[in-house]
C-alpha cells in the first residue's frame, strides 16, 4: 500500500495532510514531523499492518527556490 502526504512549513511547523485519508500530523522540524508520519500511519493502518500487508509512505513536498548569485568574473 502506497499512502501520500503533502507536506509543508506554515511558518511555525512542519505539516503533513494525507491525501484521500484522512491524516494530518505536524513537527518542529522535518525529522520529527517524518516521526509523527509514520506513528500516525501506522495507527491509521493498524488492521493493515496486522495482516502483514506492507505500507510505504510518498511525501510531495513544497519550498520556495531563490535566485542563485552569479560568480563573478565569468
Amino acid at each position: 500500500m502506497l499512502v501520500k502526504f503533502v507536506v509543508y512549513f506554515d511558518g511555525e511547523n512542519w505539516c503533513a495532510r494525507g491525501i484521500g485519508i484522512s491524516i494530518f500530523t505536524q513537527g518542529k522540524t522535518l525529522d520529527e514531523l517524518m516521526d509523527n508520519v509514520k506513528e500516525a500511519t501506522s495507527l491509521h493502518f493498524e488492521d493493515v499492518l496486522e495482516a502483514g500487508e506492507e505500507i510505504r509512505v510518498l511525501s510531495i513536498s513544497e519550498f520556495e527556490v531563490h535566485p542563485v548569485a552569479k560568480a563573478s568574473g565569468c
